[in-house]
C-alpha cells in the first residue's frame, strides 16, 4: 500500500493535507454544533499534515519520483479532465438553482478521479481514499436530507475524513518506510 517514491508519497499528504483543509472548511457551513470541535481538530491536524508533507518532500525532492514527461502529461490530462468536469458541473447545478448540490458533484468527480491518479502513481492507498470519498458523495443528498443538513456539512466531513486519514498514513510512510 506504499507509494513506489518517498518524495511521492509525501506529496501525497501535502496535497491531501490542502485539500482536506477545503473539505473540512467547507462542512463548516453549517453543521451541527457538535461537530465542530471535529472539523476545527481536522482543519488543524490536515494543515500539519500539508506542512509536513511539503518539508519532507521538498527534503527528499531529488530522490526520486513516479513523474517523467509521460507520467506528468498523463496526470496533467487526468486534473484538466477533472477541473473540466467539476467546473461544467458546477455552473449546469448552478442554473439549474441547485447550487447546495455543487459539493456533493465537486466531491464526486474528485473520487472518481482518484482512480487514474492511483494507477498514474503506482499508490494503492489513493484507491481506498478514492472508495471512500466517491462513497461519501454519493450518501450525502440523502443523508443531509435525512437529517435535516446542508448537504455542504455532510460532503465536506464525509470527503475530508478520508482524505486527511490518507495524508497521514502518506505522511507516516513517507517518514517510517523509507
Amino acid at each position: 500500500m506504499h507509494a513506489e517514491y518517498l518524495r511521492d508519497a509525501a506529496m501525497t499528504a501535502a496535497i491531501f493535507g490542502f485539500f482536506t483543509m477545503n473539505w473540512f472548511g467547507w462542512a463548516l457551513e453549517g453543521p451541527p454544533v457538535s461537530w465542530r470541535r471535529w472539523l476545527i481538530g481536522g482543519l488543524v491536524l490536515a494543515g500539519l499534515t500539508c506542512a509536513a508533507g511539503v518539508v519532507v518532500a521538498v527534503l527528499h525532492w531529488s530522490d526520486g519520483t513516479v513523474f517523467d514527461p509521460d507520467t506528468g502529461r498523463v496526470f496533467g490530462i487526468v486534473v484538466g479532465v477533472e477541473f473540466a468536469v467539476a467546473g461544467i458541473g458546477a455552473a449546469v447545478l448552478g442554473w439549474q438553482r441547485r447550487a447546495a448540490w455543487i459539493p456533493v458533484w465537486i466531491a464526486f468527480v474528485v473520487g472518481v478521479h482518484l482512480f487514474p491518479v492511483a494507477a498514474i502513481l503506482h499508490y494503492p492507498v489513493i484507491h481506498v481514499v478514492g472508495v471512500l470519498v466517491t462513497a461519501a458523495s454519493v450518501a450525502a443528498i440523502p443523508v443531509a436530507r435525512r437529517r435535516g443538513l446542508l448537504p455542504s456539512a455532510v460532503v465536506g466531513a464525509g470527503t475530508g475524513v478520508p482524505l486527511v486519514a490518507g495524508g497521514v498514513y502518506s505522511l507516516v510512510s513517507a517518514v517510517v518506510a523509507f
